[in-house]
């Protein structure tokens, strides 16, 4: 068994070194290949397939070409999606970013796990927060086996490239080989010299995403002889906005569109169009399932989710509404859709299904296997969806976010959906909304007082699963809370 590390591979392709130094590096990382082929030599690239996860940060339902918005140039992701199935109502398991990785990464939905938020959970100005919210847990546990844990358990090499955000050190949580991996939630800076760890530093200038997609490429090219699994989880399109400013231009004096973030998601797009040509030159691409999706839902502020109500970091659509896709020659039909909605927590039990392995059976899971509909072989039978968020979350933009009231995207409360029926509830005021997504997709025409009967049934559902997931409910007053406190600004 292979010892687990963090390092990069082929540094020799980023920036010039004197000859002697590169031929050192050459002749180590071809020991470093070698050693890495034999390190599982029993298990050949035909026994499983390999898989690759794409994670994007802050990518919003609205923000790619294959989703109809235009307005952003995506052409090797809707080639992607024209080449397997696009999910068209797939749900991220949390409004923002640490929650929602930490579910997907686990299979279980956040009262299982204790990830609510990032950093605190009392966020906001404390005059303005009625209840004491749960206290919020940081990072995964070392003993929840992470689905790349499960898939070592598999006979898969793992490697993370990119952001990681469920603990401090990925390579004690399931991962192989670590780029650029750790705690850190986001990147200050997308070019080089970076403010991120367990990365060694490209020469000034270079491309973060860019070489992100470098290093998971040559791991592949490292690791052609054994199944892998690639990680790679894309600081981009996160805050702060530093796309590559030859982009730019062509978005300039587009109407409501962000020249420079439209830039940045072209910019992801063109690297994992890079990837993308690899697996098929390589060869590779028959024997690889590719999973393209995003942490949760797009900023409101700096890209429009419309008609999709809000965004990242509330619990409307806007906010957990993700695009997604799947794609794996001979098994998932080209330009297929799927409309059945799915959720992150999924992504566990249906990769272990593709790794022909099954969780430990003290492991628990809360999504279901997904095999059925990307193969249109069968359907899942019809299932409510949950999400918990015991927490405050301070607003993004009074103008721009959407929320129930101005100064928060989230405050303390649950909601679910069931076939067209989305409820949610409040738990400062008691108060709750239905909404019919079928007839009113950006929730907007609230159906509480006309549908009472609906309400009660779906409330009961609710309160059953918070039941079983002993999901903690705050009830304890903020003393520091001021009721007499005027909004920011009225809505």
């Amino acid at each position: 068994m292979m010892t687990r590390q963090s390092l990069t591979y082929g540094r020799q392709f980023h920036h010039p070194a004197p000859v002697e130094k590169r031929k050192r590096e050459r002749k180590g990382n071809k020991l470093l290949a070698l050693w890495l082929l034999t390190g599982c030599a029993s298990l050949s690239a035909a026994t499983k397939p390999n898989i690759v996860y794409i994670n994007a940060d802050d990518y919003g339902i609205r923000d790619a070409g294959f989703m109809g918005r235009s307005e952003y140039k995506t052409p090797n992701l809707d080639k992607l999606a024209a080449s397997g199935m696009v999910f068209t109502e797939a749900y991220s398991p949390a409004a923002n970013c640490a929650p929602s990785r930490a579910c997907c990464l686990s299979g279980q939905s956040a009262p299982r796990h204790g990830v609510y938020t990032v950093a605190g959970s009392d966020r906001g100005e404390a005059s303005t927060r009625k209840l004491i919210p749960i206290k919020n847990t940081l990072h995964l546990e070392l003993d929840n086996l992470s689905l790349p844990g499960a898939l070592q358990k598999a006979g898969y090499v793992t490697g993370n490239f990119g952001k990681w955000h469920v603990g401090p050190e990925p390579l004690k949580q399931g991962i192989d080989i670590n780029v650029g991996g750790s705690s850190a939630g986001g990147t200050r800076k997308y070019f080089a010299p970076y403010k991120l760890t367990n990365i060694i530093q490209g020469p000034k200038g270079e491309h973060l995403p860019k070489r992100l997609t470098d290093e998971a490429i040559n791991f592949m090219k490292a690791n052609k002889n054994k199944p892998f699994f690639v990680y790679l989880a894309y600081y981009q399109v996160h805050t702060p906005i530093q796309p590559r400013m030859d982009l730019v231009a062509k978005y300039e004096g587009i109407k409501d569109i962000n020249a420079k973030y439209a830039a940045m998601v072209e910019g992801m797009d063109i690297y994992i169009g890079e990837l993308l040509d690899y697996l098929e030159k390589s060869g590779k691409k028959d024997n690889t399932m590719i999973l393209f999706c995003s942490d949760n839902g797009g900023v409101n502020k700096i890209s429009d989710q419309d008609p999709y109500r809000a965004g990242k970091g509330s619990y409307y659509e806007g906010g957990v509404r993700v695009p997604m896709i799947v794609s794996w020659p001979g098994k998932v039909e080209p330009g297929s859709r799927c409309d059945t909605p799915v959720i992150g927590t999924d992504f566990y039990p249906t990769l272990l299904d593709v790794a022909q392995s099954q969780a430990p059976k003290d492991k628990v899971l809360d999504g279901v296997n997904l095999m059925p509909l990307i193969t249109q072989t069968g359907k899942l039978m019809q299932r409510a969806l949950y999400w918990h968020f015991p927490i405050y979350l301070q607003a993004f933009s009074v103008d721009n976010d959407e929320g129930r009231d101005p100064l928060f995207r989230t405050r303390p409360g649950s909601s679910m959906r069931f076939g067209k029926w989305k409820l949610h509830e409040y738990f400062e005021d008691g108060k709750f909304e239905l909404y019919d997504l079928d007839a009113d997709t950006g929730e907007r025409n609230n159906l509480v007082e006309t549908m009472p009967e609906k309400v009660a049934e779906l409330k009961k559902m609710l309160y059953t699963w918070r039941a079983k997931m002993k999901a903690p409910v705050p009830t304890e007053l903020n003393p520091k809370y001021s009721a007499a406190k005027p909004a920011k600004k009225a809505r």
